[in-house]
């Protein structure tokens, strides 16, 4: 499985769990609303904050309708069109600079969503570690391209998305010389609803391409995603938000600054919990193995010098003496030493067959 850097740390199966604070267009256009998204992501531990790189205009036509829930949740008209909606949600280029300033003031990673060639550009003139290429925009292979020539990391949303789809935009990037790509598994419902997750779709991208993945999820709350990290998720993405019933359109699926909290602890501890995968008896199982596995143990006092008859011995606890795979070597040696009733045998306390 390969392993990919983003912002300065490892992502594959045998690394902590990437957290991802979404915060998106839940900064209402307010630098200082953006700020604090920061400083909530930061505190609460995420491995890094991401958000959204677009002209509107250059995304939508001024034809696409607004879905009648995301009118009602921004409070426009019908005469509105997702250009205006994307707009209103956008982060200017002007208020980049501060935003990435402060995230570096934070000691936490910046990078974005690109929807145009020229958002790549525009981000080029911070270095910004990484790119995200938005479930939406796995088509859109121009985009792919230039995002791939750059030789930053990629992280690729696949919602909606078919598995052939998901293989033709790796061989774009790989073509274009970047092999260095998380794939996240994504429902692209908002919300999404639990049921609908199918989690074990994370192995499936795994098993066929062989690179880290994880999981962007919409769905209420943190379950789904911690669920995910159990299951194999190398990184997990959530949309956050500082008050739910903000207007904008994302704010309603989004988790608040106390469910961030708990992601990223619950992933720490799902993590611990899966431990590393290896089969052995671990330190805190040592005292209990001791105790209680079976070892050869003589069933009355045997004299020094006594020639030991199967009759002699028992296959009894604790497990501080010969393992119980030595009973048939035991049998025939001659006892070295007085050896008391009930004692677990010992190898120094046996003169061999052959030597009796």
């Amino acid at each position: 499985m390969r392993e990919v850097e983003i912002c300065g740390k490892m992502v594959g199966d045998d690394h902590p769990t990437f957290v991802i604070a979404e915060a998106g267009s839940n900064h209402d256009r307010s630098v200082e609303t953006a700020c604090k998204l920061i400083d909530v992501s930061a505190d609460c531990g995420a491995d890094a904050v991401k958000f959204q790189t677009y002209v509107a205009e250059l995304s939508f036509s001024t034809r696409t309708t607004v879905p009648q829930h995301y009118r009602e949740r921004c409070g426009f008209d019908e005469t509105a069109n997702m250009c205006d909606l994307m707009k209103y949600v956008e982060l200017s280029r002007e208020q980049h600079a501060p935003v990435i300033e402060h995230c570096a003031k934070r000691d936490i990673s910046f990078f974005s969503s690109v929807f145009d060639m020229s958002d790549v550009d525009f981000l080029e003139t911070f270095d910004v570690p990484a790119y995200k290429i938005a479930s939406y925009e796995i088509s859109h292979f121009p985009l792919l391209k230039r995002v791939a020539e750059t030789g930053k990391p990629v992280v690729l949303s696949t919602g909606m998305a078919t598995l052939g789809e998901a293989e033709k935009a790796l061989n774009i990037l790989a073509q274009n010389g970047l092999d260095d790509v998380v794939l996240l598994h994504c429902i692209s419902n908002y919300p999404a609803l639990p049921e609908d997750s199918n989690l074990r779709a994370i192995n499936t991208l795994k098993a066929a391409f062989g690179v880290p993945v994880g999981l962007s999820d919409h769905s209420p709350g943190v379950d789904v995603a911690k669920l995910a990290i159990a299951v194999g998720a190398d990184m997990v993405e959530k949309h956050i938000t500082l008050d739910q019933n903000s207007p904008g359109p994302d704010h309603p699926f989004s988790i608040n600054p106390e469910e961030l909290k708990a992601l990223v602890e619950g992933a720490r501890y799902v993590e611990t919990v899966l431990g590393d995968g290896r089969k052995v008896c671990r330190d805190a199982e040592q005292g209990m193995r001791s105790l209680a596995r079976r070892s050869v143990v003589a069933d009355i006092e045997i004299p020094k010098g006594t020639r030991i008859t199967s009759e002699m011995l028992v296959v009894r606890r604790p497990g501080t003496g010969l393992h119980p795979e030595n009973l048939d070597v035991v049998i025939g040696s001659v006892a070295r030493k007085d050896i008391l009733d009930n004692e677990p045998l010992q190898w120094d306390m046996l003169i061999e067959r052959d030597q009796g």
